[in-house]
Formats: structure tokens, sequence, C-alpha cells
């Protein structure tokens, strides 16, 4: 069974850290900068803290899950050894692991959150290798963690990113948004979630192009109108909806005359 030490302390460790576990792989420590989160994700994972200089020779593989801008000073503070290493960023490329001989990359395709550890089975893990070593590794780990894995290049990974943080990331600040509307009106913003929740069920089930509805998606010209002098007091916020109520329009094949401009 491959040893495996895990450096950081945030959410994709958390989640990962407990996967790893969860699976019966040996998960040798854990380690990072902040001594007290190391040692709350040690307990947690009833595990050794360890430190950056205990790397050579405790594991086969060497997990970095950190923020992107970190990866790299980690990397680099890892004594050279035999084990493979690898980050779990969708964004970066395999260099930021050098001076490594053994370098791959082991990514979640979805949001990680606080919150209960996410079962790993059906999330896509998209992964990436510079060796035959990495690369048996990192499949070999992949495949135990989830029934969802996909080997991409770094350009690859990068669309899946810039797809992610659309489809992902942007509906949820729109709802974050629109329930601050709400909230500012006195009217109770969980009266959103339900759609917000059967919308993703939805597009699961039918597509996302065949789930979308809405005034845009109708052609309704005249409702789109009167929802942009509802957003007046808030000029970002009714520019984004304008331009994306004009994407839908022209998406659908509606026309549409100027409308949503701002």
């Amino acid at each position: 069974m491959r040893s495996i030490l895990l450096i950081g302390t945030g959410r994709v460790a958390f989640h990962l850290g407990h996967a790893i576990k969860r699976a019966g792989l040996d998960l040798v420590g854990i380690c990072g900068r902040n001594v007290q989160q190391v040692d709350q994700r040690a307990a947690e994972l009833g595990i050794p803290s360890l430190t950056l200089a205990d790397a050579p020779g405790k594991a086969d593989i060497i997990v970095i899950a950190v923020s992107d801008d970190a990866i790299a000073d980690v990397a680099m503070n890892i004594p050279i050894g035999d084990s493979v290493v690898m980050h779990t960023s969708g964004a970066s490329d395999l260099d930021k692991l050098l001076p490594h001989p053994h370098r791959a990359v082991l990514w979640p395709v979805i949001s990680l959150s606080p919150g209960e550890p996410m079962d790993f089975k059906s999330v896509p893990l998209v992964i990436e290798a510079n060796s035959d070593l990495a690369r048996d590794r990192v499949m070999e780990l992949a495949q135990v963690l989830s029934e969802w894995v996909m080997e991409l290049t770094h350009a690859q990974r990068e669309l899946v990113h810039t797809s992610a943080a659309i489809s992902l990331n942007f509906p949820l600040h729109l709802l974050a948004r629109a329930q601050g509307l709400l909230a500012d009106h006195a009217i109770d913003p969980s009266i959103l979630l339900p759609s917000f929740l059967a919308m993703a069920q939805k597009a699961a089930t039918i597509g996302a192009s065949e789930a979308l509805t809405g005034p845009a998606r109708r052609g309704d010209l005249g409702t789109i109108r009167h929802h942009l002098d509802r957003l007046t007091d808030d000029p970002e916020l009714r520019a984004a909806y304008a331009r994306l109520s004009s994407m839908i329009l022209r998406a659908y094949g509606h026309p549409d005359h100027g409308y949503t401009d701002v």
C-alpha cells in the first residue's frame, strides 16, 4: 500500500484527507505552516502532525493541498527524494512542483465547502503527470478515491477550470446578490433556495439548455425591462442582469433590440 503525506490544512486538505482515510489508504501524516491548524487536522484524522523536513522517506506520495500561489514555495521547501509530489490545483501546471523529478496533479472538479467530509466516489478527479512513475501512482490513488478519473493536459485542465468558475462560482455569487436584494427589502432570502436546488437537479436530468427558464429564455422583453427598472439602485447587478439577459435572448433566437442596454 502506497504511503501518503498530506500538506495543507484548508478545505481541500480536509475533504481529501478524510477521503484517503475512508478509502483505507496509508495516510502517514499531515503538515503545514500553521501548527495549530495542523494539530487540529491531525487529531481529526487520527494521524501524526509532521514538518516538511519529515517528508523524504516518509511517503511514496506527497500531496500539496494549498492555495495556487503557495504551491511553488511549498514544493521548493520539500527536500528532494523519491516521492511523487502532486498538487490539487486545476489551474496550476506541473512546473510549480519543480525541482522534484516525479510530479503529478490530482484535481477534484468540485466546489469543496465547509461541512461534513465529502464522499469522493462520485467526484470527477482530473490527473496529469510528467513521468511513468508519477502517472502510475496518481492514477492508482485517483482510482481508489473516485469512480470518475480523467487524464487531461494542462491546457485542457485550464479550460475545465475556467468552465467550472463560470458554471459554479458565478451562479452562487448571483444567488448571494439576489438574496441580499431581498434581505434589503425585508423579504426572507431563503424563498429562492427551493427553486435553486430544483434548477440544479433539472440541469443534471435534462441538460442546462433545456432546464433554463425565465423571461430571456421566453423572449419576454417587457418583463426584462421591468426587472431592470427594479435594479436601478444597484448599477452593478443591473449591468450583470442586462448582459446575461442579452446573451440568453440571442442564444435562443430572440431579438434584443437594445432592450438590455444599460
